[in-house]
């Protein structure tokens, strides 16, 4: 198949030529096979943009609330009605299977839709009086500028429109810079950007790698960062914005667990482990990839999810069938067959055994594995793998539980199972993670996804995630003084 050469950004409402003459080559995981060459941007491509975003961004802080709402819905509306290539192109660009990637365009959507919503309450004006004195204050949230976007490959559109949304509304203009592996789908969000009459410059995207992804941080005219990916890639960029004493939110890491209690039903774990623990084959920050389980039901359970995750299907990601696709990227593989090693090599026991399967021949395939005689020392048990690998933990009390499920630098999220919602809850309580699902994992739009320790810093979802792109004012004003009362005058 001929493969497409893109060598335009989009900038002020258009497409653009960039400037830069160095391409990064998008390559389909399931075939290994090119699909496109996509220009890389350089500072001057990353200077265009930023100036693009900010000669609007009086116009686009000044047009009304509402109906910077009202196009925020027209882009809900032309995502859905992209719905069908968009999901596509997210397969083929990232391996994600297409029975996940159908899911992305309409849950983009209900996100736009739902910061529409409530983005007015958000930035109303609020009149506070003084407790200590006279007057009140007017406590205004102002638009803070021109925000960069930085997202990673594993969920192509999503991670961009839940900083793109809460952006907008917000009043702020933006610069996105998707992950140099998968920019088609950022690219066909262009399209729909333009087609829902968000105003030119509102929107630019550079496409490129880390030296892009730099340059836009260190632009003197970006206000505000939101940047998700490693840890490790996220402190140089907090360390930047530390320096330059520019406002950032960084979603992170995890090493996340899933906390089986004494009491957790076993048609529950079946029905969902995979989604808990090993959703878009691993690839998810926020996968629960340590079951830490009680030692008096630990063969129970692992022969359990053994029987899950072996049954799941592996193969072509077109297949709406198949749960395991491929990894993004050759050196993604090679990374997750390196833990895969490392596990083995400390003494962890494969009780289902991953490696390169025979089939498919081609392709950045990784068999799902799940280790048994897990200890927290391990590589596996600490370091974050993002892959199809699931290890198991044991304990004998429930306070061993919850420290081994808190023995980790990261605090992104965490499962609990049990049978009582309560006893989960009260338990939930205990784990050191800004986001916990009881009996699967769970997330809202509506309630702030917030990492913990070495998971990041600032907030997004919820009323929370528009918030942090805005910058609060207080406007304090005295108590009307009575008029001066007038003496001598005839009666």
């Amino acid at each position: 198949m001929p493969v497409d050469l893109i060598s335009d950004l989009f900038v002020a409402g258009e497409p653009r030529r960039a400037h830069s003459v160095a391409f990064t080559s998008v390559v389909d995981p399931a075939t290994e096979e090119e699909i496109a060459t996509v220009v890389s941007a350089d500072a001057e491509d990353v200077d265009a943009a930023v100036r693009a975003a900010h000669a609007v961004r009086v116009a686009w802080a000044s047009t009304p609330v509402a109906e910077r709402c009202r196009l925020v819905r027209a882009l809900a509306q032309q995502i859905e009605d992209r719905a069908g290539a968009l999901s596509r192109t997210i397969t083929r660009e990232n391996g994600t299977p297409i029975a996940e990637a159908t899911h992305a365009p309409a849950a983009a959507a209900a996100h736009l839709r739902y910061t529409a919503d409530v983005a007015p309450g958000v930035l109303a004006d609020e009149v506070r009086p003084n407790p200590h004195g006279t007057g009140d204050t007017i406590v205004q949230r102002r638009p803070r500028g021109v925000a960069g976007l930085i997202t990673p490959w594993n969920y192509p559109l999503s991670l961009i429109v839940i900083k793109l949304a809460p952006a907008l509304v917000a009043g702020c203009p933006v610069v996105v810079k998707p992950a140099a592996e998968t920019p088609l789908a950022a690219r066909m969000l262009m399209d729909a950007v333009a087609a829902a009459g968000i105003p030119a410059g509102v929107v630019n995207l550079v496409t490129g790698g880390a030296a892009t992804g730099q340059a836009l941080v260190d632009h003197p005219l970006v206000a505000k960062i939101s940047f998700t990916g490693s840890t490790a890639v996220g402190r140089r960029i907090g360390e930047t914005c530390g320096r330059l004493l520019r406002p950032v939110v960084l979603e992170l890491g995890g090493k996340s667990p899933a906390l089986v209690l004494d009491d957790a039903e076993p048609d529950v774990i079946a029905r969902s482990i995979l989604k808990v623990s090993m959703r878009n084959t691993g690839q998810t920050c926020k996968a629960c990839t340590r079951l830490i389980v009680p030692n008096t039901r630990r063969r129970e359970i692992v022969d359990l999810v053994a029987d899950v995750v072996s049954s799941a299907p592996l193969g072509d990601p077109t297949d709406p069938s198949t749960f395991f696709g491929p990894l993004v990227s050759a050196r993604q593989r090679e990374r997750v067959l390196g833990y895969l090693e490392s596990g083995h090599a400390e003494g962890a026991k494969a009780v289902v055994c991953g490696g390169r399967p025979a089939r498919p021949v081609r392709g950045f395939y990784v068999e799902p594995t799940v280790f048994d005689d897990v200890t927290p020392t391990m590589r596996i048990a600490r370091e974050e793998i993002f892959g199809p690998v699931l290890s198991v933990l044991g304990y004998d009390t429930l306070d061993e539980g919850v420290a081994l499920a808190n023995d980790t630098p990261y605090g992104l999220a965490g499962t609990v199972f049990s049978a009582d919602p309560e006893r989960a809850a009260a338990v939930a309580s205990r784990i050191e993670a800004g986001t916990i699902g009881i009996n699967h994992y769970g997330s809202s739009a509506a309630a702030p996804f917030a990492g913990h320790k070495d998971s990041g810093l600032g907030v997004e979802l919820g009323p929370e995630g528009i918030e942090e792109f805005l910058a609060p004012t207080s406007i304090h004003r005295l108590p009307p003084t009575p008029p001066t009362r007038q003496t001598g005058e005839a009666r």
